[in-house]
């Protein structure tokens, strides 16, 4: 099975390099829309614009199922997409609020915080859906400067710092941080050290185990070539992808 890959900018590398790692697919086309990046900042009508344009694109690719590596367009417009879509098309919500209820130690008494782009935070999605699990300490917050940060591959120092303290600084501790943007898992590790050492939940990962759960994904390939797409700068995504330790 080729799979189709789609970000609004690096983020979604994310979700592809855990999809190349896992083996179950053949072949992967990513395409991020680094000329437009970011989305997170945007009204509901243009991002659904640019996501349909995106089908558009896919459509016409030689993909078998398209995964949407981008919160802000799983959140708002992922139905216009599976509708204009001549291929399956899946987005990361249910698979990150589905790694979120596999910890096995999530609880009522669980705090749990979640990151993400405006849009996605003030759609409530993710909220509703881990209240759904019984969880009632839920933070929520807007964090958009971390998009630009990781466009600009500024992975640790001075200025992701102070960023984290702008931002975490009054919070209380959480007990796991919900990565709701698939920019975020390139600091995940300076996210986790910032709060002690707390647990970070993957878009990626949870991408792959939701598609082994939900597809029929027998096969198994020793190695996944991925081509990699972008409306601008397609060097700097490639740059991106083997800091991200992507195999190009």
């Amino acid at each position: 099975m080729k799979v189709g890959v789609f970000d609004s900018g690096v983020g979604g590398l994310t979700v592809a390099k855990s999809l190349q790692q896992s083996g179950l697919f053949s072949e992967i086309t990513y395409f991020g829309d680094t000329a437009r990046v970011p989305y997170g900042n945007k009204d509901k009508a243009t991002v659904t614009r640019y996501a349909l344009e995106a089908v558009e694109f896919f459509n016409g690719a030689d993909v078998d199922c398209v995964v949407v590596a981008c919160n802000t367009v799983s959140v708002t417009a992922l139905e216009a997409m599976q509708q204009f879509s001549n291929k399956p098309v899946y987005g990361v919500l249910e698979p990150g609020v589905m790694a979120l209820q596999q910890l096995g130690a999530v609880n009522d008494k669980t705090r749990v915080l979640i990151i993400a782009t405006r849009s996605t935070i003030s759609s409530g999605a993710y909220q509703k859906r881990i209240e759904d699990l019984g969880v009632e300490y839920i933070d929520a917050i807007a964090t958009p400067l971390f998009v630009p940060i990781v466009e600009e591959a500024l992975f640790e120092g001075p200025i992701l710092q102070e960023t984290m303290r702008h931002y975490f600084s009054p919070l209380t501790k959480p007990d796991v941080v919900l990565l709701g943007c698939t920019h975020f898992p390139l600091i995940a590790e300076q996210i986790s050290q910032y709060f002690g050492g707390v647990a970070t939940i993957h878009s990626g990962e949870a991408m792959v185990a939701w598609l082994q759960q939900n597809l029929d994904l027998p096969l198994r390939f020793e190695q996944t070539p991925i081509r990699i797409l972008a409306s601008e700068n397609v060097e700097a995504v490639k740059r991106t992808a083997k800091h991200w330790g992507l195999s190009l």
